[in-house]
């Protein structure tokens, strides 16, 4: 009898996640806004190293509704991200599904939590169904520029 080799289902391993918790200078309502109208969106939205003005949004921000963000790197790399609006509760939670343009089929998932703190938000933001763990990381470093900027346009 042959040896047999052993691998893992894929279809149930843990997919990677994330979840980044931060605390913002503004009430849930400002945070919410900022993530859910387009001309907020692009005021903090993308990578340090992007072209100024290359930002588009397009937000259709109900279950069901589709999204669309679109920006250029400073290197001329073009990156666009959509997906579908799977919950929204005003004020307090947003979860979207997430996919590049270029890889499609690696969707993944997104949750906002955001909870009165203070004077501020806690927001916290889970990312999950990650491709593997590079893209997992990847994000990581993207997603936490951009709450920086965040941080800084709600304040």
């Amino acid at each position: 009898m042959a040896n047999a080799a052993v691998t893992a289902d894929p279809r149930t391993a843990e997919a990677p996640s994330l979840t980044l918790t931060r605390r913002l200078r503004a009430r849930p309502e400002k945070v919410y806004t900022a993530w859910t109208q387009a001309a907020q969106l692009m005021q903090w939205f993308g990578p340090p190293n992007m072209k100024p003005a290359t930002l588009n949004a397009e937000l259709d921000v109900r279950t069901g509704g589709r999204y669309r963000i679109s920006f250029t790197r400073d290197d001329g790399e073009y990156f666009e991200a959509g997906g579908i609006y799977r919950e929204v509760v005003p004020n307090e939670r947003l979860v979207f599904t997430w996919a590049w343009h270029s890889t499609p089929e690696r969707e993944s998932l997104v949750t906002i939590t955001l909870k009165p703190d203070n004077d501020g938000t806690l927001m916290v933001f889970h990312h999950a169904q990650f491709f593997d763990e590079t893209a997992r990381d990847n994000h990581q470093r993207g997603w936490t520029s951009f709450f920086d900027k965040l941080d800084a346009f709600v304040a």
